[in-house]
This record gives C-alpha cells, sequence and structure tokens, in this order.
C-alpha cells in the first residue's frame, strides 16, 4: 500500500522553474548592448570606468559576506547588476577612484546594510550615486563630447586622477547634456540624436533605442514588470505634453522629455527593481506614475535639469506604503475588512 503524503506550505504555492540568478543573468544581458555602445561612444576610459564599477561591487560583497560569517552571494548576479548600472549612470571621464568609493558605498550602505538581496529597501546603484553627486558635484557634472577621434588610444586625464587630486591638465569637455542646454540656454537637441545615442551624457544616457530594446527582452522572457516603465514613460509623456500644449515656447516636446537624460535607463533598469517596488497589480501603476510626474516636476521647477534619481529614491522609499494603500480585495471579504 502506497501512502501519499500532504505537504503543507507557505505561500506561494504556484512556482516557476525560473531562478533567481538566471533572472538577474538576463538582466545583465539585456544592459550589455547599452554597455556596449557607451564603451563605442566614449571609447578606452569608458570601459575603465565599468571595470571599475563592476569588479568593486563584487568584490565588496564578496569581502562583507566573509566578514560577516556569511557564504559569498556574488554567484546570483546582483552585484555585477549594481555595478554596471553605476557605472552607466556616471560621466565617460568620471575619476575611477570616486568611482570605486562609490561602488562600495552602494554595496555596503545601499543593499549589504539591510540584509542583502531581497531586503534593500533603494536600489543599491542609485544610493551609490546619490552619494557621490553629494560628495563630486564638480566632477558628476563633468562632460565629454561623443565619437572623439582618439577616444580608443587615448584616456582623459581626470579618469586617471590620483584620491583627492585634481588632474593635471583640463580635458577638453562638452558644453552641456541636452538636458542642461535646454533648461539654461534654450537649446534644444534633435529627436533622432537623442533616440540614436549622438549626443555627450552619463555613459548609460545615450542610445534609448538599445534600452528600449533590453527592456522589450526581458518583458518577453517575463522578467521585468512591464506596467512599470510604461507608467514612468506615460506619466511623464503625459505631464510635459501638457505644459508643452499650453505653451510650446517654453517647454519641451514630450518626447524630447522621454528619450532625454536618464528617465530612459531608469524606466526600463531601475525602477523594476523587483525588491525595491510595489507587489500589487495597482500598486505599480501609482509608483510608476510617481516617477513620471516627480521626474518632470524637478527637470521643469527644479535647480537641476535632472531629477530620476531622486524620483526613483523617492518612490523606493513609499514603496511599501502604496502596496499598504493599495491592496486588492480578498474574494469573500469586504474592502473594510481587508484594511483591518
Amino acid at each position: 500500500m502506497v501512502q501519499s503524503t500532504l505537504r503543507i506550505s507557505s505561500s506561494p504555492h504556484l512556482k516557476r522553474r525560473t531562478t533567481t540568478d538566471a533572472i538577474m543573468r538576463n538582466v545583465v544581458w539585456a544592459m550589455l548592448p547599452v554597455a556596449a555602445f557607451a564603451v563605442y561612444s566614449f571609447g578606452l576610459g569608458t570601459l575603465m570606468l565599468l571595470m571599475t564599477t563592476t569588479v568593486t561591487c563584487v568584490l565588496t560583497e564578496h569581502v562583507l559576506c566573509r566578514l560577516s560569517g556569511k557564504e559569498s552571494t556574488i554567484s546570483d548576479w546582483s552585484a555585477v547588476i549594481t555595478g554596471l548600472l553605476l557605472g552607466l549612470t556616471l560621466p565617460p571621464i568620471f575619476p575611477l577612484w570616486m568611482a570605486f568609493v562609490g561602488s562600495v558605498i552602494a554595496m555596503g550602505l545601499g543593499k549589504f546594510i539591510f540584509g542583502g538581496l531581497g531586503y534593500n529597501v533603494f536600489n543599491p546603484a542609485l544610493v551609490g550615486r546619490a552619494v557621490l553627486q553629494a560628495a563630486f558635484p564638480a566632477a558628476i557634472t563633468t562632460w565629454y563630447p561623443a565619437f572623439t577621434a582618439n577616444r580608443f588610444t587615448e584616456v582623459a586625464t581626470s579618469t586617471l586622477a590620483l584620491p583627492f587630486m585634481r588632474p593635471p591638465t583640463v580635458d577638453v569637455v562638452s558644453g552641456a547634456t541636452p538636458l542642461a542646454a535646454f533648461k539654461f540656454e534654450g537649446v534644444r537637441t534633435e529627436t533622432t540624436d537623442l533616440a540614436l545615442g549622438l549626443i555627450s551624457g552619463s555613459t548609460g544616457e545615450t542610445c534609448a533605442l538599445l534600452i528600449i530594446l533590453g527592456g522589450i527582452y526581458l518583458i518577453a522572457r517575463k522578467m521585468m514588470n512591464w506596467r512599470i516603465p510604461v507608467a514612468v514613460l506615460g506619466s511623464a509623456f503625459a505631464l510635459s505634453g501638457l505644459f508643452y500644449l499650453i505653451d510650446p515656447g517654453t517647454y519641451p516636446h514630450p518626447v524630447f522629455m522621454l528619450f532625454s537624460g536618464g528617465l530612459m535607463l531608469g524606466a526600463v533598469f531601475m525602477a523594476t527593481d523587483m525588491v525595491a517596488s510595489p507587489l500589487t497589480p495597482r500598486g505599480v501603476w501609482v509608483y510608476g506614475a510617481f516617477i513620471g510626474v516627480v521626474t518632470i516636476v524637478i527637470r521643469l521647477w527644479g535647480g537641476l535639469p535632472e531629477g530620476v534619481m531622486y524620483a526613483i529614491l523617492l518612490a523606493n522609499a513609499v514603496s511599501p506604503h502604496i502596496d499598504g494603500w493599495i491592496q486588492p480585495r480578498v474574494y469573500g471579504t469586504t474592502k473594510k475588512a481587508v484594511m483591518t
């Protein structure tokens, strides 16, 4: 006689075969074309920058795990994602020693202090980037023109500057990013140049089309909640479009707002952080719309030309509350019963 065993466990009861490391690995694959185009656009210095942030994040996680007596978790690929994302948010000629500091902060303060993967409240890469912007505002707003003739044979002096030392010479820098040029000079950049990455800016702000293709790849693999980037971009388009209709001479076209700056990178690869975003179906729409609206508000009326980083970090902070406020009604109960 064969006896069957009844196994009782907590939810979720329906599980996919896809593992965490498989999801993280696919996110890396989706970001690699963006990173490759950044290296093609800005050259050897950008390759060194991305390698510095990625390797430092991986080593920092490994060392912190060992120091705390835990098994190393670098095999889940999350540290690689943090390193790549941090490098993609930095200027192409950002000093490597500053990138090293930001990477250590991203892993230690943004991730490990909360308990590691699955427990971080904020996107770790943005935590590192926020600290770098506060500590080194001049370096993080120094830009370099794309597609220079000697980009694969020479490295900017600022890239290899010694810690706490100024570069011995001043590199030729571009006047401003498209967002800064519009905000402070009223200069508008062609949409085609924005979409194809024919501009200066942070390493990952350039080719919006590659970012979109990476997002489509992850959505097709069911490794990204498509509602979040749609809500972010849709709300940003709607709000900026409203003001453009009111006064097109003062406010930029909504398409310009979508393809400029870090909005596309943030919407696809940062706002969709599975840990720091809401879980409820309606919650992700509210979360995405919050990011899009705050980004446009900062861009139009804030002191900085860009606001994606702050918008996502603020949304990360309120994400648990969004899930608490917007809960689906349990079948057979009233809304009041759910809230209590």
